[in-house]
């Protein structure tokens, strides 16, 4: 449960554990027990009630999250007891939800249900109509990814790759730098690297045409003035920046910023991915689940077991410590 708003970074005194007697499903609702839950970003803005594309976590209600969960006991034809469905439990072992409001997952596919909340989830679906609804990468063009070995980012650097474009990815630290390359990107870059700058120039050297925004901060800076003149910037997320408790000092950079949006014809683009949903979903789901087979997309998780530990497992997420998609294995 959301036990207070956090200031800054999320503290295990900013949660509480319940335990509580869930009534039993009524006509079209389901008795869910959840297996998996799903840790991302966008979950730090919900603990705070600062205006945003979606209402806040009250304080004392369960926090929110995608889950994959086996049904216990339904009272909607459409379910069965023993299937496994994706719905939106929480934080929780287990919960009460209407059938409507779920979908069945196949158990014999050949990739683990919990991708439901990844590669061919929520993420996966975030980088598929960014990058390619605002992105639209064009072969030979450079796209680069900050974030590149998270859900999100690895899936819009192979994504790119499919598309005929050249990927650079950037992440943090020599190993998330080295599986980037094992993914197939073309370059890769470490922002903890005192040379981040330098490096991230050489790894461009014909400017980025599409730059994918998961993080802000430090590693736009170093981005920023390797944009091309027409690039794309589809703002998915900006992590760093999640934990302020204030502005950051001057100088006012936003002239600067401006400017160059202007000089260069540049579109820079937030959205939700919930805006693509009606239209996006069904060649999501034909195009990914076609490429995860064939190999042209790898992705990797990061399971943490029990839900006990998705409070620290949240706050190094936070941090970037998660290595892949971060899961809480919540049931066998």
């Amino acid at each position: 449960m959301l036990a207070s708003r956090p200031h800054g970074e999320p503290t295990q005194d900013n949660f509480r554990t319940e335990q509580v007697e869930l009534a039993q499903p009524q006509s079209g609702e389901a008795l869910l027990q959840t297996l998996y839950l799903s840790l991302d970003p966008y979950m730090r803005g919900r603990m705070s009630d600062a205006p945003s594309y979606a209402p806040p976590v009250q304080v004392g209600d369960t926090m929110v999250g995608a889950t994959v969960s086996r049904v216990l006991q339904s009272q909607d034809p459409s379910l069965a007891e023993g299937d496994v469905v994706l719905g939106y439990g929480g934080w929780q072992t287990h919960s009460l939800e209407k059938a409507a409001h779920l979908r069945r997952l196949d158990t014999d596919a050949p990739v683990p249900v919990s991708t439901a909340l990844g590669v061919l989830g929520m993420p996966g679906f975030t980088a598929y109509a960014g990058l390619l609804e605002i992105g639209r990468p064009q072969p030979g063009e450079t796209v680069a990814v900050a974030a590149a070995t998270g859900p999100v980012g690895s899936a819009v650097g192979q994504i790119a790759k499919v598309k005929g474009a050249r990927a650079v990815g950037i992440a943090g630290g020599p190993e998330k730098v080295a599986y980037l390359r094992e993914l197939g990107f073309d370059a890769a870059v470490d922002h903890r690297s005192p040379t981040f700058r330098e490096d991230l120039a050489a790894a461009c050297p014909d400017g980025i045409d599409v730059y994918f925004e998961n993080v802000g901060g430090a590693v736009w800076d170093a981005v920023f003035p390797l944009l091309n003149t027409f690039a794309r910037v589809p703002v998915c997320g900006l992590v760093a920046g999640y934990n302020a408790t204030s502005l950051p000092e001057g100088p006012d950079r936003t002239p600067a910023l401006m400017g160059t949006v202007l000089r260069k014809s540049l579109t820079l683009r937030g959205f939700i991915q919930t805006e693509f949903v009606e239209r996006l979903t069904e060649p999501f789901v034909r195009d990914m689940t076609g490429w995860v087979a064939d190999g042209s997309v790898g992705y990797r998780e990061d399971v943490v077991d029990g839900l006990d530990n998705a409070v620290e497992a949240f706050r190094g997420l936070l941090r970037g410590d998660n290595f892949g998609k971060l899961v809480i294995k919540v049931a066998e």
